[in-house]
């Protein structure tokens, strides 16, 4: 084909491109080379007429790009008095990774954020008004949302104010309360206890009216008589019940000073009985922690309530007359239980009395003889031990606080006794016997960080003592005694997200801590036990993921080794050392909670299955007692459970009877 004849086609084929004689033409690659250009232009610092100063990190950018994706940069620029100066914009409560972020996605349209940076880059998100990048990061938080950290998104989601998410976060916390309820999150929310004595053997009503009513009356406490709620929560605040339907609070009703919340059609009346204070004291304003403080300027309590956030989200009846409830509070999340008693001298918050009846002469055989009474109280997360052929269950929580108490079970009366409480209210701990003592050390008391402290049981004396604190605070960890030593291994950082890899030898002769080698793996909710001269640290979680991974300890070279791992991955879970084997006992896969146990045996260097247990145990008491393995307490899915059951391994069978032990 001639030149000619080439051009002329061109010139055929590019009139088709133009109508009415105007030229047209889309590069489809220019927009992806320009932006591209551009963001490298920032990274280099070209042409930038913004910097942000964020916590000390400076980052430079170009006002048009950040205008045209911030309203709230925008709005800054625009009201700059020097608009063709270098603006300089100071932000210390932003994240800088999280800015740069946003940064990046403002010159690309891309957003790319580690699950750890997502929520700071929803906060930077919504400082800078750019709601697309807001929804994204909701919506990715949502998808993410599980029992174990459900309290934590919705504590976010309400310091965002973004009701969207709250609704679906508290939807999710309505379907799946009771396991939220055994999650660390929940356990250190502040609590409400009432206790309600109930008349003619009624029963509390189990329906969302009663929740209503009880934030009825606990707003009418804060406003009309001057209460505080971080004071009504120091102790239980008793109410009665009675056979016509109303609530009536605790002692005498004063009379001319009775005050009666709640429509008749309900059928459910809180009656107050304290007189209402002066005017000056019923004027409150609520500072910005939640506390209430006196204002002359104070609107009257019906308008200042609805300031901050009042509302139920869910509730669960636990037990007969036993009612737990998640609620928001004068803008504060707490957990609210309500305890129906039959009669007033049984009290929640009663210590229950000491008996001092430590003669540890039991013989175990004798559990095959009679049928196993279960605990005073339901625990889960709780510390177990043999000592001087009895069975030893302290503290541990059963969703309504973490507990002192100690129970101590006789296998010759098949009865349980209480023994002197613990200093310090704790569970998420395990329980060794050390030199002829019990030994504790952290876990969490349900309203602090996870604890450092740690204590120990003298049988002659009945009595608790402190020990030096550990180094590193910790919840989950893992407990064991070896050559007169006490093992501390791994547990959860003070943020109670992570596992810790740390490992720790205390001397109850030189009262010191030495620093081990640490795991090869983080992991906290672990099974820890000794056996022939090794620590071994079984399953766990290294953040929330289970783990089947088992590693074993030697003091002699100090190294850990990982060995042969678990048929079933499992937190949670419960050891026992019988006949140079170590029996796993029941924990939780990360949906459920098991009944399922097996055996390693380090001369195969292998785990099998065994029988299952009765009932399902996540965070259970285990400990040998004579030649039988005992499950005590624990969580089962849903309730806690002051149960026990006993495994025999010559039958490789679970009861909670004698009968199978026959």
């Amino acid at each position: 084909m001639s030149l000619g004849a080439e051009a002329s086609r061109g010139i055929s084929r590019f009139s088709k491109m133009i109508p009415n004689g105007y030229l047209i033409f889309e590069d489809e690659s220019f927009l992806d080379s320009t932006v591209a250009k551009m963001n490298a232009l920032r990274k280099s610092g070209q042409f930038c007429d913004v910097r942000l100063q964020v916590c000390g990190h400076e980052l430079m950018a170009h006002r048009a790009v950040l205008a045209c994706c911030s309203p709230y940069l925008f709005e800054i620029f625009n009201s700059d008095i020097e608009p063709h100066g270098v603006s300089h914009v100071t932000f210390e409560d932003l994240d800088p990774a999280a800015v740069e972020i946003l940064l990046h996605y403002a010159y690309t349209a891309q957003l790319k954020a580690d699950q750890e940076l997502v929520k700071e880059v929803y906060s930077a998100a919504k400082k800078f008004k750019m709601d697309r990048v807001k929804q994204i990061c909701g919506d990715y938080l949502i998808s993410k949302m599980e029992s174990q950290n459900a309290i934590s998104f919705r504590n976010f989601a309400s310091s965002m104010g973004d009701g969207r998410v709250l609704a679906i976060v508290d939807a999710y916390i309505q379907d799946h309360l009771l396991d939220v309820s055994e999650q660390d999150d929940f356990l250190k929310l502040p609590r409400l206890k009432l206790e309600v004595m109930l008349e003619d053997n009624l029963a509390l009503p189990s329906n969302g009216r009663l929740y209503s009513k009880v934030l009825n009356w606990v707003q009418h406490s804060l406003w009309e008589n001057g209460e505080n709620l971080e004071q009504m929560m120091e102790e239980v605040q008793t109410l009665y019940y009675s056979a016509d339907h109303k609530l009536v609070h605790g002692g005498l009703v004063i009379e001319g000073h009775t005050e009666v919340f709640g429509g008749e059609e309900d059928r459910l009346q809180f009656v107050q009985k304290k007189p209402p204070r002066e005017s000056t004291q019923r004027q409150m304003s609520c500072s910005s922690s939640g506390s209430l403080s006196p204002s002359s300027q104070a609107p009257s309590a019906p308008k200042q309530s609805s300031r901050r956030e009042w509302k139920y989200i869910a509730s669960e009846k636990t037990t007969n007359n036993t009612h737990l409830c998640l609620a928001v509070l004068d803008g504060t999340l707490c957990v609210v239980f309500l305890h129906g008693r039959s009669s007033p001298q049984t009290s929640p918050s009663a210590t229950p009395c000491l008996m001092k009846s430590m003669s540890f002469e039991a013989q175990p055989e004798l559990l095959e003889q009679r049928l196993l009474a279960p605990m005073h109280y339901a625990r889960s997360g709780l510390g177990a031990a043999a000592l001087g052929g009895r069975l030893i269950a302290a503290g541990g929580y059963n969703r309504e606080e973490c507990l002192r108490t100690v129970e101590c079970y006789d296998p010759e009366l098949d009865r349980w006794t209480f023994i002197a409480p613990m200093r310090t209210p704790r569970a998420r701990f395990q329980m060794a016997v050390l030199m002829g003592r019990l030994y504790v050390m952290g876990g969490s008391n349900g309203h602090s960080d996870e604890l450092s402290c740690g204590e120990t049981y003298d049988p002659l004396t009945d009595d608790w003592a402190q020990v030096p604190e550990l180094r590193t605070n910790r919840c989950n960890a893992g407990v064991c005694s070896l050559d007169n030593q006490l093992y501390v291994v791994g547990g959860s950082d003070p943020c109670g997200q992570k596992g810790l890899k740390n490992c720790d030898a205390y001397d109850p002769v030189t009262k010191a801590w030495t620093n081990c080698a640490p795991l090869n793996t983080r992991r906290h909710q672990a099974a820890v036990c000794s056996l022939d001269g090794f620590v071994y640290v079984i399953g766990g979680a290294e953040s929330w993921n289970c783990l089947n991974t088992v590693e074993r300890y030697d003091p002699r070279i100090d190294t850990w080794t990982l060995i042969a791992p678990m048929n079933v991955a499992r937190r949670g879970a419960g050891v026992a050392v019988h006949a140079g084997s170590l029996f796993v006992v029941g924990g939780f896969d990360g949906s459920h909670a098991l009944r399922c146990v097996e055996v390693y045996e380090p001369a195969r260097g292998e785990w099998r299955m065994l029988g299952s247990m009765t009932s399902a145990r996540s965070n259970a008491g285990v400990a040998l007692l004579g030649a039988l393995v005992v499950a005590v307490g624990g969580f089962d899915g849903n309730d806690f459970l002051n149960s026990m059951e006993l495994y025999d391994p010559a039958t490789d069978r679970w009861s909670e009877d004698t009968d199978a032990t026959g």
